[in-house]
C-alpha cells in the first residue's frame, strides 16, 4: 500500500536503487512526468518540454541540476522547472517528490 500524504494519494515512481544519480525515466501519470536523481536526491517536472513538447524523462540529458531538451537545447532547472535558456520561457509543472521505505514516489498535483 502506498502512503499518503493529508490530501492527496501519491503516485509509485520507482525504487530507490532503481534511478542512479545523473539518470532520469518518465512517468504515464498526469499526462507525463519526468523524474531525475541528481546528488542522492529525487526531483520531478512535467515530462513536455514547454517549447515543443519533446520528452525530457526520455530523450533530455541531465547535467547537474539542469536538463537539456535535445530538440532545441532548451535548459530547465529540475528543482523548481524554471526555463534557464531560450527558446524557452515557460517553467515546466514540477512535482513533489517523497521517499518512503525505499520507494520513491510523486505528488499527483503540482507544488
Amino acid at each position: 500500500m502506498a502512503p499518503e500524504t493529508s490530501t492527496e494519494a501519491l503516485i509509485f515512481a520507482c525504487n530507490e536503487q532503481d534511478l542512479a544519480d545523473g539518470e532520469t525515466l518518465r512517468l504515464n501519470a498526469e499526462g507525463g512526468i519526468a523524474v531525475y536523481r541528481v546528488d542522492g536526491e529525487f526531483y520531478a517536472t512535467s515530462d513536455s518540454c514547454s517549447h515543443e513538447k519533446w520528452s525530457l524523462g526520455e530523450e533530455g540529458e541531465l547535467e547537474g541540476h539542469e536538463v537539456l531538451c535535445t530538440l532545441h537545447m532548451a535548459r530547465f532547472d529540475v528543482r523548481t522547472g524554471a526555463p534557464l535558456c531560450f527558446p524557452a520561457v515557460l517553467a515546466l509543472k514540477k512535482y513533489r517528490t517523497v521517499v518512503t521505505d525505499g520507494r520513491v514516489y510523486i505528488t499527483p498535483n503540482s507544488d
